[in-house]
């Protein structure tokens, strides 16, 4: 550096070069060495008026500050400055690596579907692997997508045209997966539906190429930056509520946060996949809210439905509402009916965590449709009230159930795991996930443990790949 701890023009171009190709290997790290050393000798006459190649002072060569190409060295250290703002942050760096790791293993799920096709006519089979397969697409996609919503705006802008390649690619991930589902809906021969699982594969290869080359941009070394994230096993869970079975698979990964003054930092992110919930949910609605009071309120649900409205979910239900009343005249109940009409509801549900660190849901009337003394009852009423508790207790009870935070965690892990977060998260097409956020902490006595314990089920998850099957709590 010079006297004021700038560094050098030339200097500083050559610490670019080493900070950009570092990862290229040690030759190259010789190689810069041996410029780093040598440069003194070749500008012996910087800011001398020497040449360098014949070059003339007032020319291309090295002088005042100048490179041989003639671009002033603020342009270099303009280069520096933009290569560093774009580099990931440790968090980044983890999430690249279960993202990465995501990716890998939808690639094996779809070589899995392909041997199946070939080897096998087992219809329930093939079945299996395609719905296994479309759940390994979808959270690989979504991993994807929760890394590049966390970019800065500095790296949006510096990384513009990687992001918009690698939404190209993913575009065509999406697009070959809805033509091998259209595939498989139409029964295709299996010859043709390998044909086109190839297509999706490809398409897959070329995913994950892009995703490479962008964290190669980010300097994420590639190398090793799987080894702090461990992939969880899908794991799947079934709640009863009334006579309705609700059934939800969660899975996810835990990362290497942090390690400060002896206590170890991991991070959990937990995807709990409840299509099934919002397909039961008409059925579900009906064994909650439904009554058949002889003498009271009698109240019919006729459709409900879940669905996005991140970072909550909507339930809207249509009912029906009668009132009766019974009055004894001369040993018999003489029964009247008082009100009678059809409404629609909208209960919006927005996931939090209480200071206990259960899940909890934040249930609030978002809408209602009803005439006369209904509409009164909904809006303003106990009715309403009583509605929006049960259908929030039973809702977040399946939740609890089925989607427990701490099932998808090895059983020696779950005492130190905290859930710090939870949202509801579109996924597309109209389907929900319940996205949960956590953390373990444990002292260094006790990391070694956790990480073999997180190990074995990363391995699991691996080998769940290629035969796919979901283990039961």
């Amino acid at each position: 550096t010079d006297g004021r701890g700038r560094l050098s023009p030339h200097k500083a171009g050559l610490f670019h070069m080493f900070y950009r190709y570092a990862n290229a290997g040690m030759k190259t790290v010789f190689l810069l060495a041996a410029l780093a050393v040598c440069s003194p000798a070749l500008l012996a006459q910087h800011g001398g008026g020497g040449r360098i190649g014949g070059a003339s002072a007032g020319g291309a060569g090295l002088n005042s500050g100048n490179h041989a190409s003639g671009v002033d060295a603020k342009d270099d250290l303009r280069d520096f400055h933009e290569i560093m703002a774009v580099q990931a942050s440790p968090e980044q760096k983890l999430a690249f690596a279960a993202m990465l790791k995501s990716t890998a293993l939808a690639s094996a799920q779809v070589q899995g579907f392909v041997d199946q096709l070939n080897k096998e006519r087992n219809a329930a089979e093939i079945a299996r692997r395609d719905k296994d397969l479309g759940d390994a697409l979808e959270m690989t996609r979504t991993l994807n997508k929760r890394f590049l919503e966390g970019f800065s705006e500095a790296q949006k802008s510096g990384l513009k045209e990687m992001i918009k390649r690698l939404g190209k690619a993913d575009s065509e991930v999406g697009q070959q997966s809805r033509t091998l589902d259209q595939a498989f809906e139409a029964k295709t021969a299996a010859s043709q539906m390998a044909t086109v699982a190839g297509g999706l594969g490809h398409a897959l290869e070329l995913f994950q190429q892009e995703q490479l080359g962008l964290g190669e941009e980010m300097s994420i070394d590639i190398g090793t930056g799987t080894q702090d994230a461990y992939n969880l096993p899908a794991v799947k869970n079934t709640a009863n509520i009334g006579n309705q079975a609700v059934s939800i698979v969660t899975s996810g990964v835990v990362s290497k946060a942090s390690d400060e003054a002896g206590e170890n930092t991991f991070r959990v992110e937990l995807n709990a996949d409840i299509a099934d919930l919002q397909h039961s949910m008409t059925e579900l609605m009906r064994s909650q809210l439904n009554q058949a009071n002889r003498c009271g309120e009698r109240i019919e649900v006729a459709t409900a439905e879940l669905t996005p409205e991140q970072p909550a979910g909507l339930i809207t239900a249509q009912l029906h509402y009668e009132r009766w009343t019974c009055n004894s005249m001369l040993g018999r109940d003489d029964m009247n009916e008082v009100a009678e009409g059809n409404g629609t509801i909208g209960v919006k549900l927005t996931p939090a965590v209480a200071e206990d660190g259960t899940l909890r849901l934040k249930a609030e009337m978002e809408r209602v449709q009803a005439d006369g003394l209904l509409g009164e009852l909904l809006r303003s009423g106990s009715l309403g009230e009583t509605l929006r508790d049960k259908i929030a207790a039973s809702i977040v009870s399946i939740l609890n159930q089925a989607g427990d935070f701490k099932a998808a965690l090895p059983p020696g892990t779950r005492d130190f795991a905290t859930l710090k977060r939870a949202r509801f998260q579109d996924v597309g097409a109209g389907r929900l996930m319940a996205v949960m956020d956590g953390e373990i902490r444990v002292s260094n006595d006790q990391v070694a443990a956790l990480t073999t314990a997180l190990k074995q089920q990363s391995a699991t998850a691996e080998q769940s790949a290629m035969q796919p099957e979901l283990m039961t709590r």
